[in-house]
């Protein structure tokens, strides 16, 4: 990867905006880059259009705002993991190396899985009284 010439920055922000543009930049490049995050967000905007279609209550929006931040949360710091594992390990294969990536992995399938169960508790009921005609 290569930087631009204004991208060197080895000192500490100088301010709010900088530090705001330096996250905004990362969130930027792990949506270009990587393809999981690229669902996480498709899953995760889906479960908000469900979430006003269904008009959930205030309370469940909470857990379902909740459960998205935290598997996107958990995706950045996995791609993080993955980033500067290859950079340390220049890219070899290593047994440590592959230990750090599987349990940043499992992290990402675990905070998936949390946010499968929040969104079956509030979907699935307002999903079966529709069906059944309740």
């Amino acid at each position: 990867m290569i930087m631009a010439w204004n991208d060197r920055q080895t000192e500490k922000n100088r301010c709010f905006c900088q530090s705001l543009i330096h996250a905004l930049h990362g969130l930027k490049t792990v949506v270009e880059e990587e393809r999981n995050m690229r669902y996480h967000l498709f899953l995760g905007t889906s479960a908000i259009v469900l979430g006003f279609i269904c008009h959930i209550s205030k309370y469940e929006w909470l857990w379902l705002v909740c459960a998205i931040v935290l598997v996107l949360m958990a995706e950045m710091v996995n791609t993080a993991f993955e980033v500067l594992v290859d950079l340390v390990t220049n890219k070899t294969y290593h047994s440590l190396a592959k230990k750090i990536k599987d349990m940043s992995a499992g992290m990402v399938l675990l905070s998936a899985c949390f946010a499968l169960f929040v969104g079956m508790v509030i979907f699935l009921p307002k999903i079966i009284h529709v069906w059944i005609g309740s």
